[in-house]
């Protein structure tokens, strides 16, 4: 007793020394420990048929006179928008593009390549035409029944259509909701299946878009891409969610 009496104070020390020590080891272990987290990514697809096509086509003239290759080429302009019309396209859906023109040239070079002259071979006017129109069904058609138009002396150099989707906002708003929900129930089973629960969402990325066409084996592109050449298409989006366990 006595001793206690004598070291009562140098004990009481040693043990809060001890206690804070046991106290601020954990405290920094505990620091150390990551909090329980999981991360998934979950899929939104939609597939789709687009409702916009766009065709273009051109044609050209070659004239020595300026005058008379317009001439010809208004002329060629005037049947071309009267065959639309009578297979049906709106004129409103003709959009007729400013015409290019450009100066022809021959050159002539000697047996060492050296330029020896320059001929003028006249003017090539080209004009671009272009149907944009939600009747996909018929531009479509037409765009492939277009060589009927070199009975009328109109060489068309008709391009493959390309195909679009004007209600491509509302699609990726449901797309994002069907990826997030998707992530959720993995994220949940994960958590079931570990003995927790799932906890509150601590961060969300998300992907890029990625359009393709349907069941085809296009690559995805870092920036997304988008297919114009299928008609119908299958759209992707990724969505990567944190949540807490708890």
């Amino acid at each position: 007793m006595e001793f206690l009496k004598k070291n009562f104070s140098i004990l009481l020390i040693s043990i809060s020394v001890i206690i804070t020590g046991l106290i601020l080891g954990r405290s920094y272990l505990a620091k150390g420990k990551a909090d329980p987290k999981i991360n998934v990514v979950g899929m939104g697809e939609e597939t789709f048929d687009s409702d916009l096509i766009v065709w273009n086509a051109s044609f050209s003239r070659n004239d020595y006179d300026l005058k008379s290759a317009y001439t010809s080429l208004n002329q060629d302009l005037r049947e071309l928008k009267s065959y639309l019309k009578k297979k049906g396209v709106d004129s409103k859906d003709i959009i007729i593009e400013a015409a290019n023109i450009e100066k022809q040239y021959s050159y002539d070079y000697d047996e060492e390549g050296n330029l020896i002259s320059t001929s003028f071979d006249g003017y090539s006017i080209t004009q671009n035409v272009k149907v944009q129109s939600k009747n996909v069904n018929l531009v479509e058609k037409v765009s492939r029944e277009v060589s009927e138009l070199i009975n009328t002396g109109i060489e068309l150099n008709s391009q493959s259509p390309e195909y679009y989707y004007t209600k491509m906002a509302d699609l990726k708003l449901k797309m994002i909701e069907k990826a997030t929900s998707d992530a959720r129930m993995r994220a949940e089973k994960i958590a079931e299946n570990g003995g927790g629960s799932l906890g509150s969402m601590k961060n969300a990325d998300m992907g890029v878009f990625q359009i393709t066409a349907e069941n085809s084996s296009e690559d995805y592109a870092w920036g997304g891409s988008f297919n114009t050449s299928s008609r119908r298409k299958t759209a992707h989006i990724t969505i990567r969610l944190e949540y807490e366990v708890n």
